[in-house]
């Protein structure tokens, strides 16, 4: 009897942690989808409409109360313009270090080597007023167009040569430097035969 007792009680136990765990990451999921659609200035009102959903749905998922399909996960990615994988790996070894802590063999990846760039989420979220990502730049790889972003950003190359166009002009960025730059257009390009690294912060998040 005694056993049986310990046996259910240490289920009970796990049972709790397991679920404290899937609230836990349904509150991060929430938190990085209504981070995203306010990062792209969308109303509940637009993003249901082209999810094909009604508002109180979307309302619910941003505030935890419904938990998304894969289907409405994917279509969340394709509207937001993220690679999906951006929702999934909320998972933390201790709970006390949700939303605080990121250790090293639990980041997010977004991009591929196959596109020249993998960047890992080293912020905890996107719930805050800014993000950190680690950049890995393959050699050769390049932002051919420039781009534009609504956001204040800066960076700090770790390592490899890193060259990067802001407004027009480019500058070429060894271990060490660092840039900043608002709402101006950009490009990057890695001239050099090894990787480059780059910490790049990012305000307002945008992945």
């Amino acid at each position: 009897m005694k056993l049986e007792r310990d046996f259910s009680r240490k289920l009970k136990v796990a049972r709790a942690a397991a679920q404290e765990d899937a609230h836990g990451q349904e509150h991060l999921l929430a938190s990085d989808i209504r981070a995203l659609r306010k990062a792209r200035k969308l109303t509940l009102s637009e993003i249901a409409l082209k999810l094909g959903r009604s508002v109180g749905w979307v309302s619910q998922v941003e505030r935890g109360l419904s938990t998304p399909s894969l289907a409405d996960m994917r279509a969340l990615a394709d509207v937001f313009g993220v690679p999906i994988s951006l929702f999934f790996d909320h998972d933390v070894i201790e709970e006390s270090e949700r939303g605080s802590i990121v250790r090293a063999g639990r980041r997010r990846k977004l991009g591929s080597r196959e596109t020249g760039l993998v960047e890992e989420l080293l912020s905890p979220d996107l719930s805050g007023s800014f993000e950190v990502l680690r950049s890995e730049f393959a050699p050769g790889a390049e932002l051919p167009t420039p781009a534009l972003r609504q956001t204040e950003e800066a960076g700090y190359v770790v390592s490899g040569t890193f060259e990067i166009e802001i407004d027009g002009v480019w500058h070429r960025l060894g271990p060490g430097d660092s840039f900043r730059f608002e709402k101006k257009t950009f490009r990057w390009r890695n001239p050099g035969l090894e990787p480059a690294v780059v910490i790049w912060v990012i305000s307002p998040p945008v992945y």
